[in-house]
């Protein structure tokens, strides 16, 4: 971890929406202003998770939300910590002073308008400027973001996510919904219809979006990209389990992928997942969504 000066945003960053995007630019233009690096501090699990023991469905896992920060918005250090014993009885007065300013070398802290920290959230935006203030720190308090009289939050958007509502997912979000993860082996049924497929499974306790066909963009390690037809869902024409997974064919790629990392960005539902009676019956539908697919990626630009 870098020693140098830091302008850290605070917060959990779940889906790295709209709302956080406004903390992250000004994180960036702080930093910027005083030649300091912009950085975010983060947990790797939700707190609440933690506190109560009930399971918190995520939009992004925490290796997404890093990539997101630092691809799209600049960000350079990435402070993610375990939320453990240290972390959740810490005043919230030395969890600035102790941890972020000297820790972490904060000179300015960006936080959102309904931030709480600290042992029992008791730390507060208010709170937050007037410990900066007695630091001699700089502190900006970030309002709420509205998309068309809404409140973007991390909440809203999960359950557009939950419901395959891609679009108007996207729309919070302010860019796709991704999932990075590594290659796996499946039953092979796409090569035997000329239609081979990469297989992903979700890590636990993050969203994928609601059973269906999406027109996807696949970016491969390599940095490339490509139009992809993408299955979430259990497949029941080939498969009579339960098992949920992200399976995509990949349109103008050839090629093996097996134990790479991609990315999916899910762009629009396209149809529901349904049981075809045969092989040549569901070939002929992936066909017709692939071309599907390409007019989706050619409206987007």
């Amino acid at each position: 971890m870098s020693t140098k000066e830091k302008v850290i945003a605070l917060g959990f960053f779940d889906g790295v929406h709209l709302g956080h995007a406004a903390l992250l630019r000004r994180t960036v233009e702080a930093a910027a202003a005083r030649g300091a690096v912009p950085a975010v501090f983060t947990f790797d699990r939700v707190p609440k998770e933690v506190l109560t023991g009930i399971p918190c469905p995520l939009i992004n896992s925490p290796e997404d939300r890093k990539d997101l920060v630092r691809r799209l918005y600049g960000i350079r250090e990435v402070i993610m910590v375990p939320f453990d014993d240290e972390m959740r009885t810490t005043a919230w007065d030395d969890f600035v002073t102790e941890i972020l300013v000297k820790r972490y070398h904060a000179v300015h802290l960006v936080a959102g308008h309904d931030h709480h920290f600290g042992h029992k959230n008791q730390g507060s935006p208010e709170l937050l400027v007037q410990k900066c203030a007695e630091l001699g720190r700089g502190c900006d308090i970030i309002p709420k973001v509205e998309v068309s009289g809404i409140t973007v939050s991390s909440t809203y958007i999960r359950r557009l996510v939950e419901l395959g509502q891609i679009e108007r997912a996207n729309a919070f979000l302010g860019h796709p919904h991704v999932l990075t993860q590594e290659v796996r082996h499946g039953r092979r049924i796409g090569h035997t219809i000329g239609i081979p497929t990469v297989n992903l499974v979700a890590p636990p306790h993050v969203l994928v979006p609601s059973h269906g066909v999406y027109a996807t963009r696949v970016v491969l390690p390599d940095g490339t990209s490509h139009p992809a037809v993408t299955n979430v869902g259990t497949r029941p024409t080939v498969n009579n389990g339960t098992d949920v997974t992200v399976e995509a064919w990949i349109l103008d790629f050839d090629g093996d992928l097996y134990g790479q990392t991609v990315r999916v960005e899910f762009l629009k539902h396209i149809r529901d997942e349904v049981r075809f009676d045969s092989l040549d019956a569901l070939k002929s539908q992936i066909m017709r969504d692939a071309e599907t697919t390409r007019r989706c990626l050619a409206e987007l630009g």
